[in-house]
């Protein structure tokens, strides 16, 4: 059976464009076209960031919740407590995913032409 840390990172690194780095602060730290979607602190916090919007609703419906150093920030903290905390870690990963592949985030992100 693998590990929390293991079916987590198989998952996401089964995206394309996805890879693992280490993460400045410890842990590992997945990233699309060399942006953060998130980052694991070992197997039991996932943190993310998230527009301040989608933030409220994380922690709001109580998908997330605030972070657990900075809580006034965008960032939101995922605790995982066990296998079955798996699905929803990978649930916010995806949200990350998606909305640094639509059309706003990719505009943001390309050069302005000169």
């Amino acid at each position: 059976m693998n590990t929390i840390l293991e079916q987590l990172e198989a998952e996401i690194l089964s995206w394309e464009g996805v890879i693992v780095r280490p993460h400045r602060f410890g842990g590992i730290e997945f990233q699309y076209r060399g942006k953060e979607l998130g980052h694991l602190h070992g197997e039991s916090i996932a943190d993310l960031l998230f527009p301040r919007n989608m933030r409220n609703e994380l922690v709001e419906s109580g998908r997330a919740h605030p972070h657990h150093i900075y809580p006034d920030s965008g960032w939101v903290t995922r605790y995982i407590r066990g296998a079955e905390d798996v699905p929803a870690v990978i649930e916010l990963f995806r949200m990350q995913y998606e909305r640094m592949k639509g059309d706003s985030f990719e505009r943001s992100v390309e050069p302005k032409e000169q």
